[in-house]
C-alpha cells in the first residue's frame, strides 16, 4: 500500500462525500447511512485490503458505520468525530467549512521555543478548547511560545489522560469537538504562538478498539506495559503504517498544528530496514517543504539514544528533540531526597551537571534501577535535541499522591528550579501551573465503563508505585472527585507567593528572550562546573558579546562561591536573585558586581551579565 493511500472520509463537492476504508479481514464491507435516508450500500472492493464508496447526498453532520459480513457493525476506524461516544457511529465532518484566519503565520524557530504542557480537561474549570482559548494572552504575557496539547483523540467517558484513545483522528467530543481545536489553534496563531499536539504511536486503549475487526493493525511479538503493541513491521503492516502515517497529516493540515510530541517511542517496535519513525519523519519533512515551514516532530523515549534526534541523512530518526528525564530526575532527587524507583539512579551535583551539559546523565553508564547500561554518548548532540522540565504530566501524575513539586519543597526550592530549567540552554518546558506554584495534585483519571477493566486498572496502578515504596492508598483513578481535583486553581495566580512566582518566571522568560547569551539553546559557549563538595552548580553561557554566569546552590547550607574564576568577564552585574526580597527572598547576600566570594543562601539561584570588552 502506498503511504499516501487516503482513509477516512472527505468532501468531493457540495453533495457528495468519498468513503475509504481499509479493512482486509472482513470479505464484504458495507456503509450504513443514518441520518437522512438511511440505507446501507455495498463497497468497492479496490484492492489491497481498501474498500472505497462515493455517496451524493450526504451532509456535515449525518451519522454513519461499518457493516462487516453482513452483521458486524463498527464506527470508522478514521473517524473524525465520535459525537455520540467510542461505541457509537462516526460522525461526517467538513473541514471545509471552517474558516481559518492564520494566513501568513509561520511557526517560531525550534530553538526558540518555550513550551507549555496542558490537558485540556483540567486546564479550565469548563475543561474544553473554548475555555482554553481564554488563557491564550496570560500564555502569551507568561512568555511561551507553543502549547503543547495531551492527548485530545476519542477516548471511552469524559474524563481521560487521553493515552487510552481509541480514535486517533477524532477530537474527543467533551471538549468541544474538531471545530472547538480549530477554533483554539487559529487564536494560538493569532498571537504568535505555536500548538504541538500529543499523540500515541505505540498503542490504543482497550476499551472501543475495534481496529481488530477490521485488519492485522496488533502483533502478537512484541508487548506494551499498556496494550497490544501495534504491527509496524509484521503481515499486512504496510496498511497500519499508513494509518499513522496518515494520521500526522491529518493533524498538520486540516488542524494546522505545528508539531506532533510522539508518546513512549521506545515502546514503538519496528523490524524494518526503513523504521516508521524514520518513515514518519521523511512523510512530515515532505509536507513541510510543500507549505514552506518545518513541523516540530519530538519524541519521548526512555533509552537515552542519540540516533533518535540524528538527522535522516546520517541513518538516525529524523525526530527534532527528545524528552530528557535526566534533567527531570537530577533536579527532582536534589531538592526532595528521593531515591526510590528510578530516583536511585541519580541524587548527586554531577548528574545534573552532565545533563546541563551534554543532555543527558547517563551515556553507556550502568543504571541502578535497570540492572544495565543506559545510553549513549550525547555531547555532539545539539542543546536542542533535549526538551527539558522539572515537571510533566507523567512524572506528576504517576505517584502515588500526584504531588506537584510545589507540594513536596518549600517556595525558595520552586525558584531554584525555574531559574536553572531557563537558563540552560535546552528547550525549556513548564507543565500547566507550575508557573504559579499550583500545589492541588495532578492524578491520573479515566472513566471507562466496563467494570472489569476499572478494577484492572485500579490493581495495575498499584502494581506500578510498589517500587517506589510510597506510603498510602492509590487514588481511585476512576472517580470523578480525582478528575475534579487535579483541575488547576487560578484564583492563586493573585494571592500571596503563587503570584511572586509567576512574575518570577515572567522575568526569568524575559532575560532568556532578550539576553544574547540566552536567547537561543546552543552548547557553544557553555560552561558547566559541579562543585561537589558545596552541592552547587555554576552554568556560564557565552558568546563574543557578552556572558552570563548562573549560581544554583542545591544545597540545605549556605554557600560561599569564588564566582570570579567562573566568569569570563570582570564587568558582570546581579540581574536576579531568587533570595532577594522582592522575590519573597530571605535576603539578598550576593554582590551586585561579581566577586572573589559570594554568599549564595540555601536553595537559591543567582545570576550575573556582563558585556565583553
Amino acid at each position: 500500500m502506498e503511504q499516501n493511500a487516503h482513509v477516512g472520509h472527505r468532501r468531493i463537492d457540495d453533495t457528495a462525500y468519498e468513503f475509504t476504508v481499509w479493512a482486509p479481514k472482513p470479505k464484504s464491507v458495507e456503509l450504513e447511512l443514518l441520518d437522512s435516508t438511511p440505507r446501507r450500500l455495498p463497497m468497492d472492493a479496490i484492492g489491497r485490503g481498501l474498500y472505497r464508496l462515493r455517496v451524493d447526498d450526504v451532509k456535515a453532520g449525518n451519522r454513519y458505520q461499518f457493516v462487516l459480513n453482513g452483521d458486524i457493525r463498527r464506527p470508522d476506524p478514521v473517524s473524525h468525530f465520535q459525537s455520540e461516544s467510542v461505541h457509537g457511529p462516526s460522525t461526517v465532518v467538513d473541514h471545509d467549512a471552517f474558516r481559518w484566519t492564520d494566513h501568513g503565520y509561520t511557526p517560531p524557530p525550534f530553538g526558540a521555543l518555550v513550551i507549555y504542557e496542558l490537558h485540556v480537561g483540567t486546564f479550565t474549570p469548563e475543561g474544553t478548547f473554548a475555555a482554553a482559548m481564554l488563557k491564550i494572552d496570560y500564555l502569551v504575557e507568561l512568555g511561551v511560545s507553543a502549547v503543547e496539547i495531551m492527548p485530545v483523540a476519542a477516548f471511552p467517558g469524559e474524563r481521560n489522560w487521553g493515552y487510552d484513545g481509541v480514535f486517533p483522528y477524532s477530537v474527543h467530543q467533551a471538549y468541544g469537538g474538531p471545530d472547538a481545536l480549530k477554533a483554539f489553534v487559529d487564536a494560538c496563531h493569532s498571537r504568535g504562538m505555536a500548538v504541538i499536539m500529543d499523540v500515541v504511536y505505540n498503542h490504543l486503549g482497550p476499551e472501543g478498539n475495534y481496529l481488530r475487526d477490521f485488519g492485522p493493525y496488533f502483533t502478537n511479538h512484541y508487548h506494551t506495559p499498556w496494550g497490544d503493541a501495534l504491527n509496524f513491521d509484521g503481515a499486512g503492516s504496510d496498511g497500519v503504517r499508513n494509518f499513522f502515517l496518515q494520521n500526522a497529516l491529518h493533524w498538520l493540515g486540516l488542524y494546522h498544528i505545528d508539531g506532533l510530541r510522539l508518546d513512549a517511542v521506545h515502546a514503538i517496535y519496528d523490524q524494518q530496514p526503513i523504521h516508521i519513525l524514520q518513515e514518519l519523519a521523511q512523510v512530515v519533512s515532505s509536507y513541510g517543504k510543500a507549505c514552506g515551514f518545518s513541523p516540530y516532530l519530538i519524541a519521548e523515549s526512555n533509552l537515552n539514544d542519540p540516533r533518535l534526534t540524528s538527522p535522516l541523512d546520517t541513518h538516525g530518526l529524523g525526530m527534532d528533540a527528545t524528552w530528557s528525564d535526566d534533567f527531570h530526575h537530577s533536579v527532582h532527587t536534589l531538592l526532595t531526597g528521593e531515591r526510590n524507583g528510578y530516583y536511585m539512579d541519580f541524587g548527586s551535583i554531577d548528574h545534573l551537571g552532565t545533563a546541563v551539559r551534554d543532555g543527558f546523565s547517563y551515556q553507556g553508564e550502568y543504571a541502578p534501577s535497570r540492572d544495565h547500561a543506559v545510553g549513549a554518548p550525547c555531547r555532539e548532540s545539539p542543546a536542542t535535541a533535549f526538551v527539558n522540565s522539572i515537571q510533566t504530566h507523567d512524572q506528576v501524575g504517576n505517584r502515588i499522591g500526584g504531588e506537584r513539586l510545589a507540594g513536596l519543597v518549600g517556595f525558595e526550592s520552586l525558584k531554584l528550579a525555574a531559574g536553572l530549567l531557563l537558563v540552560t540552554p535546552c528547550i525549556p518546558m513548564l507543565f500547566m501551573g507550575e508557573e504559579f506554584g499550583e500545589d492541588h495534585p495532578f492524578h491520573y483519571f479515566v472513566s471507562h465503563t466496563d467494570d472489569r477493566l476499572i478494577e484492572a486498572v485500579r490493581k495495575g496502578r498499584a502494581r506500578e508505585f510498589k517500587s517506589f515504596k510510597w506510603k498510602g492508598t492509590p487514588i481511585d483513578p476512576q472517580a470523578e472527585s480525582t478528575f475534579i481535583d487535579s483541575k488547576l486553581d487560578w484564583s492563586k495566580t493573585c494571592t500571596g507567593n503563587h503570584a511572586i512566582l509567576l512574575e518570577f518566571y515572567k522575568r526569568l522568560l524575559q532575560l532568556r528572550r532578550a539576553l544574547s547569551t540566552l536567547s537561543w539553546p546552543q552548547k557553544n559557549g557553555l560552561e558547566v562546573t559541579a562543585l561537589r563538595g558545596k552541592n552547587v552548580l555554576a552554568v556560564v553561557r557565552q558568546n563574543e558579546l557578552a556572558s552570563t554566569l548562573g549560581l544554583f546552590n542545591f544545597s540545605t547550607q549556605e554557600q560561599i562561591i569564588d564566582a570570579a574564576s567562573l566568569s569570563p568577564t570582570s564587568n558582570a552585574i546581579k540581574i536576579l536573585d531568587s533570595a532577594d526580597p522582592v522575590w519573597s527572598g530571605p535576603s539578598a547576600q550576593a554582590p551586585n558586581i561579581i566577586a572573589d566570594g559570594i554568599t549564595l543562601p540555601s536553595r537559591s539561584m543567582v545570576l550575573y551579565h556582563g558585556e565583553k570588552k
